[in-house]
């Protein structure tokens, strides 16, 4: 089984969107074979990410980064959205974090990296904005010699 892995920004620009999931589409409509997609489910990319992987037939793994990992999300619907997209996992990786932290985050990130055959980053191509962001864990993915899939739409400012 072939695995996917992502890592995303939280936030997807309206002028972004439709490409992303065009995108996202596009990595698991060229895969021939079962699948297995991890995702932390963090807003924006890794929801949107695990659930176009599930639309295309693949298992889902969520990388849960800490014991408090609910109580992080501020929107009450991406925290539906988040609660749904679990339920549908076949498994769930909890890391032995008990409170959210930028070294939880990076650790989740990694772990993924490590574990999937191949990335995709919903990334705008710039640093990351602290321990364990979407650039990071790219750079981190290349030095493993991760293949990495960039989704983005040149020329779009991320908020």
């Amino acid at each position: 089984m072939k695995r996917i892995g992502v890592t995303g920004h939280r936030s997807i620009p309206d002028e972004c969107l439709a490409h992303v999931e065009e995108g996202l589409r596009a990595v698991f409509g060229g895969h021939p074979g079962p699948l297995e997609a991890l995702s932390s489910l963090a807003d924006g990319a890794d929801q949107l990410f695990a659930a176009i992987a599930l639309e295309h037939g693949a298992e889902l793994t969520v990388v849960i980064p800490s014991g408090d990992y609910e109580e992080t999300f501020q929107d009450p619907r991406s925290l539906a959205a988040y609660r749904r997209l679990k339920e549908r996992a076949a498994q769930q990786v909890v890391l032995a974090y008990p409170r959210s932290t930028d070294e939880a985050y990076y650790v989740a990130g990694t772990y993924i990296a490590e574990t999937c055959d191949r990335l995709v980053a919903v990334w705008d191509g710039l640093p990351a904005r602290g321990h364990g962001g979407t650039g990071e864990i790219v750079a981190y993915a290349r030095t493993l010699g991760k293949p990495v899939t960039v989704i983005w739409r040149e020329g779009v400012a991320r908020d």
